[in-house]
């Protein structure tokens, strides 16, 4: 299995979400990660999609998607063609004799400090998973009281878009393995 990474412009209806991780169940595929949100359109959202297939029988996971009316455009994001990054909130047990070590540790991962009382500190950090795991990592032996991760968001580099060229909402559009 190999993992991809498909960015999906949807309408912005009640039910899409639904719809979308219904094809991936019934496919049998497990979602790693899901994030979806508003984009400059507010008629449209974009869900990024992290899943481990194989490419042909995702290839059928994507006709399908094309499928749906709501579904606008699907681009599969690859390694370098994209920027990547996950928000990770992470509350450490920090009592006074530790928390240089936990501050220190923040700053090298360039984390932030959002909050700090007598027995804890929760930082946020942004970055690739493979960031977050290293700093999760670091914080471990301290103790990790809490954490939430967001999914992987992500956007194609270049001047591109996928919303640039649409002319009609509504339409379906093919795959578009280039972006």
């Amino acid at each position: 299995m190999t993992r991809h990474t498909l960015s999906v412009l949807v309408e912005n209806k009640s039910g899409v979400l639904a719809r979308v991780s219904a094809l991936f169940s019934r496919r049998g595929f497990n979602i790693e990660s899901l994030a979806v949100g508003p984009t400059e359109n507010p008629d449209l959202s974009r869900m990024t999609i992290v899943v481990d297939a194989e490419s042909a029988p995702l290839e059928q996971i994507t006709k399908q998607l094309n499928k749906l009316i709501e579904v606008i455009k699907i681009v599969e994001l690859e390694g370098d063609a994209a920027v990547q990054r996950e928000l990770l909130m992470v509350k450490v047990r920090a009592p006074m004799a530790d928390r240089t070590q936990v501050l220190q540790t923040a700053d090298l991962f360039r984390a932030r400090v959002i909050d700090v009382n007598t027995d804890t500190v929760t930082l946020e950090a942004t970055g690739t998973p493979d960031k977050l795991q290293a700093l999760l990592a670091v914080l471990a032996p301290l103790g990790i009281k809490e954490m939430a991760q967001s999914g992987t968001v992500a956007l194609g580099r270049g001047p591109r878009s996928m919303s640039g060229s649409m002319s009609g909402a509504g339409t379906l559009r093919p795959v578009d393995r280039t972006a």
